[in-house]
């Protein structure tokens, strides 16, 4: 059987993404799981794997789009371009199937926006690249598993969107995305919105019986291991001592505090939902160590084995 092909967007070209892609090629064992193929600048990694003393060759699909004089650790609409045009020929790539996989390094939303394409993040420009109507971010580290019902929108916003539908159809992902890796029935807990899922009706204004309660009702009658609404200190408790494959979590920081207190650098962002698999680290550009060669490379490691973990065969 023939190994994956993995594409590797660079990431924007000022950040970390080429010092992490460069030293994760550098393990044995991402040759041996995949075929990595990264979609980005071939002087800038030269230049990268310079900084970092590990010198190596990497299969490139060279863009060409980084200035040669780009300095590293500051935003700038050339980094937002270029990283813009990786992340869409990887995507024309794997819709074509020419790619298993793609796998991403980070991006800086603010580069990408003076480059003039504005998108809160890695989900929304690959859904949109993508056709896809509605995608769940999901976070994947050693004890846990979370997916998001709302992610890149205020509180407020998130609490107004969330709706019976929405929840329903991002377990549906979460739990495609778990079976897929391997758990053919996965045990999911449901996150509250409000403080102890609402006490009952104190606290908040009936979110969860109005949300939450009819969402899990209609998943545990398709036959599938949920439970909830559960407060969310609770459950993610017990999903890091095993109780639960997954935890959905209503909104962006529920979901991601608990992942990166157990270990940010172990931490893989995956988007449920798109015809393709895409896998990501959990950290951003750390434009404040670009260039420096002291970038970790664990969660891209990481995200490389998922990607080759997921991808169809």
């Amino acid at each position: 059987m023939s190994l994956p092909r993995v594409g590797i967007t660079m990431g924007d070209p000022a950040g970390v993404g080429p010092e992490v892609v460069v030293k994760a090629l550098g393990h044995g064992e991402v040759r041996e799981i995949c075929r990595p193929i990264v979609i980005g600048d071939a002087k800038r990694l030269a230049q990268a794997g310079r900084l970092a003393n590990q010198p190596r060759a990497v299969e490139c699909i060279d863009v060409g789009l980084v200035p040669e004089d780009l300095p590293f650790g500051s935003v700038s609409a050339a980094a937002g371009e270029a990283s813009f045009r990786y992340i869409e020929r990887a995507v024309k790539l794997a819709l074509a199937r020419e790619l298993d996989a793609i796998c991403t390094a980070p991006i800086s939303k603010e580069a990408l926006n003076a480059a003039g394409h504005r998108y809160p993040g890695h989900t929304e420009l690959l859904a949109e690249l993508t056709g896809t109507a509605e995608v769940s971010l999901m976070l994947i580290s050693p004890r846990l598993r979370v997916i998001h019902v709302t992610a890149h929108m205020g509180l407020l916003d998130a609490v107004a969107r969330i709706d019976a539908g929405l929840i329903e159809r991002t377990i549906a992902r979460g739990r495609e995305l778990v079976a897929r890796a391997g758990i053919a029935e996965p045990r999911i807990g449901v996150c509250g919105i409000n403080p102890h899922a609402g006490e009952g009706g104190l606290f908040g204004r009936g979110e969860e019986e109005v949300k939450i309660v009819p969402a899990v009702a209609a998943a545990r009658a398709r036959g599938w291991r949920v439970e909830g609404p559960l407060p969310a200190d609770a459950l993610f408790y017990r999903a890091a001592r095993g109780d639960f494959d997954l935890v959905v979590a209503m909104y962006h920081d529920q979901g991601h505090g608990p992942v990166k207190v157990l270990g940010i650098e172990h931490g893989v962002n995956v988007t449920a939902g798109l015809p393709i698999v895409r896998t990501s680290v959990d950290h951003g550009t750390a434009f404040d160590i670009a260039g420096t060669g002291r970038a970790d490379e664990r969660s891209m490691l990481e995200a490389l084995r998922q990607a080759a973990a997921l991808a169809p065969r």
